[in-house]
């Protein structure tokens, strides 16, 4: 479990990659092997040229080498690995070179479009870099002619898993073995932004054109339900809306389908999109907050009442401000969705057909950018454009 918290404000702290994780164990365990040497801990140099220290927790012997472990510290980022035992078997072997493996919970690559090929152990390319150029160091160090083979491990890893976007980009398995510098820094979720990245470039190397992003489980249910989508397009984006949509911004086409992104739905909570709407591109609380203002002025524009606008100031919640305005006749949630498509727009590239979706507490759908009406059920009803302008002129 996480610590106690301060009652005071104090820094965040910094943590430490699985990456440089599996490094350490490297270390330790090839000054184990090649110069009897077991430290309780060992130094390694990022991929900035920063030192850091990290304990290790163990050395056991095992056929023909020896595993190493360490704890994974996250700092302060709410990361899924933190806390998780991280190992490392390393065997000499005659031949020169360096081979890595999947060990105990660490994944392994089963679909196109991810850096790694096909049947390659979710060790990333910076992760292997580190590892390499430090069992390079120490060969050399100790006058040592062979080779290394580097199984990676973490204890429970595939339990812990389910708590990630592995299985979705084709990574079974495990845990994949991270990281570009080495640190994780709080609340940059740099390993959850990867993972959308990564979910893009796997759906467009397996035929899928069109995507849906969506901030939660209910909102990415309706998109799924609703356009009978597989698993492979639909891109668990959470609050990281920018993240996303700046990724779509540069056109990219698969190097061996051809493919290209053609279109993107995206699905949110009502209240999320109000935030889009309004330019945000971290839809976090501690990032962007409900604008309230902004919505008593697109009630104003569909002639709401002075009593309704102060009513909608003085909401607590975005599903009070849109349960008053359907039952004034307002369609606030449609121009909200016109909003948030505007803004997604700007950003994405102009040849990715675009559409925004709005759905409440119950996942059921409210509005979309298309003028659509919603029955109680969430189901859609057309209407034309004349129709809306003729409601909100009434």
């Amino acid at each position: 479990m996480w610590p106690e918290s301060s009652e005071t404000e104090q820094p965040l702290r910094n943590g430490l990659t699985t990456g440089s994780c599996a490094t350490a164990c490297c270390v330790a365990a090839v000054r184990s092997l090649l110069a009897n040497k077991q430290p309780n801990s060992v130094e390694i140099t990022l991929p900035r040229g920063e030192k850091v220290d990290l304990n290790i927790i163990s050395y056991q012997p095992i056929d023909n080498g020896i595993r190493t472990s360490t704890i994974k510290d996250a700092g302060d980022d709410p990361d899924a690995t933190h806390g998780a035992t991280l190992f490392v078997e390393l065997r000499l072997t005659d031949q020169q070179g360096i081979k890595f493996k999947a060990a105990e919970g660490v994944g392994t690559v089963t679909r196109d479009g991810l850096v790694l090929a096909i049947g390659e152990p979710a060790i990333n390319p910076v992760p292997r870099k580190m590892m390499s150029e430090h069992l390079e160091h120490y060969a050399l160090a100790y006058q040592y002619g062979g080779g290394f083979e580097v199984s990676v491990g973490i204890e429970n890893g595939e339990q812990i898993s389910l708590n990630t976007m592995n299985s979705r980009l084709g990574i079974i398995g495990g845990l994949s073995i991270l990281g570009t510098t080495g640190i994780v820094r709080p609340y940059s979720c740099a390993a959850y932004i990867a993972s959308i990245h990564q979910g893009i470039d796997v759906a467009r190397a397996n035929n899928f054109t069109h995507l849906a992003a969506s901030t939660g489980v209910a909102s990415e249910h309706a998109i799924k339900a609703f356009y009978q989508m597989d698993e492979v397009s639909l891109i668990e984006m959470g609050d990281f809306v920018g993240a996303m949509l700046k990724y779509l911004r540069r056109e990219k086409v698969d190097a061996k389908t051809g493919n290209q992104i053609k279109k993107l739905s995206i699905s949110a909570g009502f209240g999320k999109l109000t935030k889009l709407a309004n330019g945000h591109l971290d839809l976090n609380s501690r990032q962007s907050s409900i604008d309230f203002q902004q919505l008593a002025n697109i009630a104003k524009s569909l002639g709401a009442s002075q009593t309704l606008q102060q009513q909608i100031l003085d909401a607590n919640t975005t599903i009070e401000v849109l349960n008053k305005t359907k039952e004034a006749g307002l369609d606030i949630a449609t121009v909200v969705c016109v909003e948030a498509l505007k803004f997604a727009k700007s950003i994405v590239h102009e040849s990715i057909e675009v559409e925004v979706w709005a759905v409440d507490r119950k996942g059921l759908f409210v509005a979309n950018s298309y003028n659509d009406r919603f029955d109680k059920n969430g189901h859609q009803i057309k209407i034309s454009d004349e129709q809306l302008n003729s409601e909100v002129k009434q």
